[in-house]
């Protein structure tokens, strides 16, 4: 299948991907503006973007359900409330106004990332072919575009509030592109019972969402503050970090297309998750900014196959009817390793650097080899 056969087929849930890219990459750059319009400590801030991880919670929950409710419309649904959530930032101006922002936008976010999902699993399971990977590069590089706009905008002057007002748009074009209601079927009629996903899959499969989100939300959100702070860069170059994280996940993926066939989702994590170890550590220890940004690329490549790669193991190990719930709960447990990774690296931070910060990224990597070998034995 053609890389165009294959955006045929996952047009809309992609193009919603691409949203969400937009929502991430927007917070990921314009994050130290943020921090000082609202007078935070990096302990405070890092606290702050928990706030999101109860909102996921709760939009992992509601996702399966409103799914089988809504049908097909709830995908475009879905990302037209991820400009609704980029446009909350206009309200921001203190730590108050920034946790509901980040509350609601996170529940926007989540939503949608748990809808496409599913979609895309919906798909690959019909057409028996790899998707995931594709997809969430389209996602990678979404973000990646969006971190170049808010660096080039930042470094002209422009604040965090106009900023979002640009980037709702063009998330909003992203979902009109990519509007897509039809209804994937599946197994409505099946008995609840054959709707219930094994649970030692969900908690594997959790797990290694969980420690992939933590080393790759926590590289979005902190690499800028890290360049800017630590080596003394610019305004608004920081933000190159983020951007060069996202473009080199944008092209693991691709590669990762390519690989899952013929290594199989289990040994193509295993192999990825090894470099993104690395990559932690040379942040960790770099001495100047190309050194920061070679660690970035390391452990960009590391993570960029982990999270679609596990979708795709879920989905093999289930039936179509627990499909959904499987992927909606493991992802319950991983995204609030995406929210309390940037809160872990606030807190290290805090007590210590954002050096000490990085390595303990770089453990927690680590983690994921004796979880994905455990999943891959069920």
């Amino acid at each position: 299948m053609t890389r165009l056969e294959q955006l045929a087929v996952v047009r809309g849930p992609t193009l919603v991907l691409m949203a969400t890219g937009v929502y991430w990459g927007a917070l990921a750059g314009m994050m130290p503006d943020i921090k000082v319009a609202v007078g935070a400590s990096d302990g405070l801030m890092g606290a702050l973007l928990m706030v999101p991880a109860s909102a996921s919670v709760l939009a992992m929950w509601a996702a399966p359900w409103l799914g089988e409710k809504v049908g097909g419309t709830i995908l475009p649904i879905s990302g037209l409330m991820i400009a609704a959530g980029l446009l909350l930032y206009l309200m921001v101006g203190s730590v108050p106004t920034l946790a509901v922002a980040i509350f609601l936008g996170g529940f926007a976010v989540a939503f949608s990332d748990m809808t496409a999902n599913v979609r895309i699993a919906a798909y690959e399971a019909r057409r028996d072919v790899h998707l995931m990977n594709f997809a969430h590069a389209a996602y990678s590089l979404s973000f990646a575009i969006t971190a170049i706009i808010v660096a080039v905008l930042r470094t002209g002057g422009w604040d965090f509030r106009s900023i979002s007002v640009v980037l709702a748009a063009i998330a909003l074009v992203y979902v009109l592109i990519g509007w897509d209601a039809r209804d994937p079927g599946g197994a409505q009629d099946e008995s609840r019972a054959g709707r219930r996903p094994p649970r030692v899959v969900v908690l594997l499969a959790g797990l290694v969402l969980f420690a992939s989100f933590v080393v790759e939300n926590a590289s979005e959100a902190w690499t800028a503050l890290h360049i800017e702070r630590t080596f003394g860069a610019l305004q608004g170059t920081g933000s190159f970090g983020p951007a060069t994280f996202g473009f080199v996940m944008f092209a693991g993926r691709l590669f990762g297309q390519a690989l899952a066939r013929r290594l199989g989702a289990e040994r193509l994590i295993l192999s990825s998750a090894s470099l993104a170890v690395i990559g932690a550590f040379v942040i960790a220890l770099a001495v100047n900014v190309g050194q920061v940004h070679a660690g970035v690329v390391l452990m960009a490549m590391g993570v960029a196959v982990i999270v679609p790669s596990t979708n795709s193991i879920i989905a093999r190990k289930v039936s179509d009817a627990a499909r959904p719930r499987a992927i909606s709960r493991a992802w319950m447990l991983g995204l609030l390793g995406f929210f309390a990774g940037p809160a872990l690296m606030g807190l290290f931070a805090e007590f210590g650097s954002l050096r000490v910060s990085f390595a303990a990224i770089g453990v927690i990597s680590a983690l994921i080899i004796p979880a994905i070998i455990a999943l891959g034995r069920r």
